[in-house]
């Protein structure tokens, strides 16, 4: 039968987040509807507000969630109703050709992250009569949503929900984006622009990798403060005093790898990356623009003359059923800081607070507690 649940929903661009109570599905085949106890605030849901993100309106919010399985559709095996979960924003089947070829980060079950529409071809949330889809196909600013079997990894006893939403995104996307995607390795020299909540897991992920140099570039104080903490060797806040420092410390060769983890990818971020590799070297894009721009607008002969790489990431190149767990435990161990990264929990009511204060700097990541 079908259920209430509050939600935070985006009706349009530019206007922020609205409170609703929806009607929820049950779950169909393969499918699990969850109770969230947590959602993570990534700069991903403020660019659907933002008018940023080629969504399907009104969409419910947020795509960094963990809580515990409500009850399950016919032929689900992953989990069953009572286990603690995380989710990730990537489903993983296990079966398809990327999945089976070690690139989970590629899914073909992750198609309709946009419309939060099923494979199906139906939604499981509903307004007075309209369909809604999750972001992501999740939809976590929601007491409790139905989403993909695949896209559910199991949350051990003893890690918070807090910490557990974060694993879903955020700090896969970051570390992944220098250990995998970037391919950082011992003594390197590493830029990497931006430092909230993936910037902050790229940082990690560099020093976990070895690197000699961790230079992070933010103009927030707070933000470069908190990249020290998280293992950045040097920070600056604008790309030119950053660009003379590597320049000065390598001798001239300039960074192995500049990774971009802004909040908002712009063409002068991506040019000063360039400029700041080194022969060889490569530039790891992670964040993403505003729609109508294009960011990534480099002459050739900046690549070709010093076979310079320029390359995408998504998901970190992770794969979530294999590195969720991995990265809670180097979080046990204490080789991968987490709980440093929650700045501050908020109510789901306080949502478009806790988005001005990601865009004033206050926050590395914001987390919405949710009430049951």
């Amino acid at each position: 039968m079908s259920i209430t649940t509050r939600a935070a929903i985006a009706r349009r661009p530019h206007a922020g987040w609205e409170l609703a109570d929806l009607q929820l599905d049950e779950p169909k085949a393969h499918e699990v509807r969850v109770k969230f106890y947590a959602a993570g605030l990534c700069h991903s849901d403020d660019h659907i507000t933002a008018g940023d993100a080629p969504v399907r309106f009104p969409i419910v919010g947020g795509h960094e969630g963990a809580g515990v399985v409500e009850s399950v559709g016919p032929d689900v095996r992953r989990v069953k109703p009572g286990d603690r979960i995380v989710c990730s924003y990537i489903p993983a089947c296990g079966a398809c050709r990327p999945c089976s070829t070690g690139h989970q980060n590629m899914c073909v079950k992750g198609l309709n992250a946009s419309t939060g529409m099923f494979l199906d071809g139906t939604y499981r949330f509903h307004l007075d009569g309209e369909d809604l889809g999750g972001f992501c196909s999740l939809g976590t600013f929601s007491q409790y949503a139905v989403v993909s079997e695949w896209a559910v990894i199991p949350l051990p006893d003893d890690i918070p929900f807090e910490i557990g939403a974060l694993v879903g995104c955020g700090v896969p996307t970051g570390w992944g984006s220098a250990v995998y995607a970037a391919g950082v390795r011992a003594g390197d020299t590493v830029v990497i622009f931006g430092s909230g909540g993936v910037g902050s897991n790229a940082v990690q992920g560099a020093r976990y990798a070895g690197a000699k140099n961790v230079v992070v570039v933010d103009p927030v104080p707070f933000k470069r403060e908190m990249a020290t903490v998280f293992g950045a060797t040097h920070t600056f806040a604008d790309a030119r005093e950053a660009h003379d420092f590597v320049v000065e410390t390598t001798w001239g060769q300039l960074a192995d790898h500049v990774i971009c983890t802004p909040g908002v990818l712009t063409e002068e971020i991506v040019n000063a990356a360039v400029q700041m590799t080194g022969k060889g070297g490569k530039v790891t894009v992670t964040a993403v623009g505003k729609l109508t721009e294009r960011a990534a607008h480099v002459h050739a002969g900046q690549l070709i003359g010093y076979q310079r790489q320029v390359r995408g990431a998504l998901f970190g190149d992770c794969n979530p059923l294999y590195d969720v767990p991995r990265l809670l435990g180097l979080y046990r161990s204490g080789d991968l800081k987490l709980d440093e990264l929650v700045t501050r929990k908020y109510r789901l009511d306080e949502i478009n607070d806790a988005y001005r204060d990601l865009a004033d700097g206050k926050n590395i990541r914001g987390v919405v507690v949710h009430e049951h």
